[in-house]
């Protein structure tokens, strides 16, 4: 039983991992490269929707990997899931800290509301979505790191 929580922990979190990277490195460079309205409009479409998802997810990866912890606590590898849930917990703080600030006015743009610094605030949260994505690839590292 121990066995398929860890493997169905770490596929949530590895799927986790892969959205924020596709956010990071493919949907937001897309976007970006868009006219201003369209990528302005994407941008804030999908800060409504994964805003709304990824909480739900987060929470949930750090509820599985507590349950792995303490289900393992004896067992091989604990100090790397309880490393990934410190990892995961950093970066909820983070998230709720300094991303949840901009993605929350960012969803309510549209091309007409851009406030002047629209740009700014832009790319401040891609370069702290980019240190959140470090690590949580780290974290999922440690997950797998702990299966082996």
């Amino acid at each position: 039983m121990l066995n398929a929580l860890e493997v169905f922990t770490t596929v949530v979190v590895g799927l986790m991992v892969g959205v924020e990277f596709s956010v990071a490195f493919v949907i937001n460079p897309i976007l970006n490269g868009l006219p201003e309205d369209s990528g302005v409009l994407g941008r804030a479409h999908g800060a409504r929707l994964l805003g709304a998802l990824m909480p739900v997810w987060y929470i949930s990866s750090l509820v599985l990997i507590a349950v792995w912890a303490i289900a393992g606590w004896h067992h091989h590898g604990t100090g790397l899931v309880v490393t990934a849930a410190a990892l995961l917990i950093l970066s909820v703080v983070t998230s709720v800290l300094l991303l949840v600030p901009i993605n929350n006015r960012g969803k309510t743009w549209t091309a007409d509301s851009l406030p002047a610094d629209w740009k700014q605030q832009r790319n401040r949260w891609d370069r702290y979505h980019y240190v959140r994505v470090a690590v949580i690839i780290a974290a999922f590292v440690l997950l797998v790191a702990a299966l082996v």
